[in-house]
């Protein structure tokens, strides 16, 4: 047995760690209490099997390409950094991206993952044409919107309970460069903050860095980030039509020690990154897409800042109507708890694809914060808020919501349920996740 958690690094479990090299040792590995894993940055426990982890990442190669429409078949171990390593100087990236560009492509199916872009794009589901998927009773069937459609929209934000991705064919977007054309705006309060995301909405990327220390009628005050990709004639001279990809410039080595975060330190770094964007706010900039989409990809093992105890994340969803009053009541306990988030981001959703996909029309607020003291409580009462406003919780940033506040929030919850039983009679694929929030107990 071997230790296994999520990027939260917690929780911290006991699970069979498996690295299959074919797709026949795939089906072998699937046995009761399985559950495929990507590169481990789901930040929570929907990645580890209640039993057996089925690590894909060996499965890294593509199968086909079409340069004309830009239609790709590959495996599900893909990492969306090679992707864009390789695809984006031939003028293709993908359509949607997350917060970090080291997840799998099954992976990024299986949470149907969001970007800056889903208010006006959708998800990564939206993309994917098909998907060559190992069910839980040993067949592999090709799912897509025509064939096997139950499959596929269970599978498409499914947090891996339909079985394990083996191959997907999807689509890329082209592009002309690697640049993005960034313009950022400075707002003064919450207010002002969703206004402004609002009037973003033409934008093809939008999103706000949210000061979570701020209190009074400083509460909310963001910077916010929109973006568009940029033509060929907006780049310097010299710079070339597609960024060096980087690796890693710094490194976390060492667990940080549990006081290096709180109220003070985090006041201090939010107050000087809010005056330091604040002094860029107005006119556009053309910036790498690296920096733009995956700012914390720059560190290299960042969650140890946390320390050895580890983090949760807390992202819920809120519907447009109503959002301000429930947003303002989360930021303000927040700021008055004391050990707010500095990683605070909130964005506009669209309407999720899948049959379990997060998404919903309104704002979604994402929230880091250590594990210790009474954490647990106080998120179980940020719960309660999110579920009075008709909202819910990110499965693939979650490590601790009880059952009753996700299915509260899942109203599909039923249909997904029966399709999963229909693909796995016997019940075998099964994570720490589904565990704690699906199986019967």
């Amino acid at each position: 047995m071997t230790l296994v958690s999520g990027w939260g690094r917690f929780p911290v479990v006991d699970s069979e760690l498996l690295r299959p090299r074919s797709f026949e040792a795939v089906g072998e590995a699937v046995v009761t209490g399985s559950v495929a894993r990507g590169n481990g940055r789901a930040y929570g426990d929907a990645a580890i099997g209640a039993a057996r982890t089925i690590a894909m990442t060996g499965f890294d190669r593509v199968r086909s390409f079409d340069p004309v429409t830009g239609r790709i078949r590959l495996e599900a171990g893909v990492l969306l950094s090679d992707l864009i390593d390789t695809f984006g100087p031939r003028g293709f990236l993908p359509f949607v991206v997350p917060g970090t560009r080291f997840v799998s492509v099954g992976g990024a199916i299986a949470a149907d993952v969001h970007g800056k872009n889903h208010h006006c794009e959708g998800g990564f589901g939206r993309y994917v044409d098909s998907i060559l998927l190992r069910t839980g009773q040993g067949e592999t069937i090709e799912a897509s919107r025509e064939q096997n459609s139950d499959a596929f929209f269970a599978t498409v934000g499914g947090m891996g309970l339909t079985g394990v991705i083996l191959e997907a064919t999807m689509r890329l977007r082209p592009v002309e460069t690697g640049w993005i054309r960034e313009r950022v705006i400075s707002a003064s309060d919450l207010d002002a903050a969703m206004r402004a995301l609002d009037a973003g909405d033409s934008a093809t990327y939008s999103v706000a860095w949210i000061d979570c220390a701020a209190r009074g009628s400083d509460l909310g005050r963001s910077l916010i980030y929109l973006g568009e990709h940029a033509r060929t004639g907006e780049i310097a001279d010299g710079a070339g039509a597609f960024p060096a990809g980087k690796n890693p410039g710094l490194a976390v080595p060492v667990d940080l020690p549990s006081m290096t975060l709180n109220r003070y330190s985090i006041r201090a770094f939010n107050e000087l990154y809010y005056r330091m964007g604040a002094r860029r706010a107005g006119a556009s900039h053309v910036v790498s897409l690296y920096p733009y989409f995956f700012p914390l990809d720059s560190i290299s093992d960042w969650n140890r800042i946390y320390g050895r105890r580890g983090f949760l994340q807390h992202q819920c969803v809120i519907p447009e109507l109503g959002a301000r009053a429930v947003l303002g009541e989360i930021l303000d306990r927040v700021a008055r708890r004391g050990d707010a988030s500095f990683l605070a981001v909130l964005k506009k959703l669209g309407q999720g694809d899948g049959i379990l996909s997060f998404p919903l029309p309104g704002y979604t607020l994402a929230l880091d914060f250590p594990v210790k003291g009474d954490i647990l409580n106080f998120l179980d009462e940020i719960d309660r808020l999110v579920v009075a406003a008709g909202g819910r919780l990110y499965l693939a940033k979650d490590a601790r919501q009880s059952r009753a506040t996700f299915e509260a929030g899942y109203p599909a919850l039923r249909r997904f349920n029966a399709i999963r039983k229909s693909l796995d009679p016997a019940g075998t694929i099964r994570s720490k996740l589904s565990q704690r929030l699906f199986d019967e107990v």
